[in-house]
């Protein structure tokens, strides 16, 4: 798997401005810190990744670098622990919601980070599949398929109202809930409300679909010395 570094930064978290389509669950829009650099995957997971390290493939559309889909929040997360599991000096996890939203941006406040046919698979372009990760254009941080493809879980829950009381420093989520968070968009979604950095997806952690995949993120390890 290859990383990319994010450096630590505001931005402006939530519907865009000048967005028309946002729904409510992006509003209000807020600024929000990552206070703390972090990596996060170039690409999204794909099928030769999970298989070699968990021994199954669970996706619908099969090809080696196609992105994983069929994996459920819970699935995501057996994925990170087996990665910590091989200690090799960086501890990986989903990436928060605020930390997802702020890589996907790559800097940029609009809706999109480019034109939609150029860096997403979405309905109108998909022929109704997945596509190998990594051939639309990328975002200004060097991150492929931010929007469209597989949508991608995160680490947080979802809270309705978390948007207007989170807090504006490495905002964690809501501490429970009964739905976690999807980011992104897939190949079967609209371009209008779903195909746009802010958009927003909830399903309980043990849903899984063939819209469904997801991107890791990494911290190195505290030395012991």
């Amino acid at each position: 798997m290859r990383f990319v570094p994010i450096a630590a930064g505001s931005f402006l978290m939530g519907c865009s401005p000048g967005d028309s389509e946002c729904y409510p669950e992006e509003k209000p829009a807020h600024r929000v810190t990552i206070t703390r650099a972090f990596e996060i995957s170039k690409y999204q997971v794909t099928q030769q990744e999970y298989q070699t390290l968990m021994g199954t493939n669970p996706s619908t559309f099969q090809g080696a670098n196609l992105p994983v889909e069929g994996v459920s929040w819970n699935d995501a997360q057996h994925f990170c622990e087996a990665l910590n599991a091989k200690k090799d000096g960086y501890h990986y996890r989903l990436p928060t919601e605020a930390e997802w939203e702020y890589a996907a941006r790559g800097g940029n406040e609009s809706a999109r980070y480019g034109s939609l046919d150029e860096v997403a698979w979405y309905r109108d372009n998909s022929r109704s599949t997945t596509h190998p990760v990594g051939e639309k254009l990328p975002n200004a941080f060097g991150l492929y398929d931010t929007l469209g493809n597989v949508w991608e879980w995160v680490h947080d829950w979802y809270g309705a109202d978390y948007y207007s009381n989170s807090p504006g420093s490495d905002p964690p989520g809501p501490v429970s809930g009964e739905y976690r968070v999807l980011r992104g968009g897939s190949w079967r979604g609209v371009a209008r409300g779903l195909a746009r950095v802010s958009s927003r997806y909830i399903l309980r952690p043990n849903v899984r679909s063939s819209v469904l995949g997801f991107r890791c993120a990494r911290d190195p390890r505290p030395s012991s010395r």
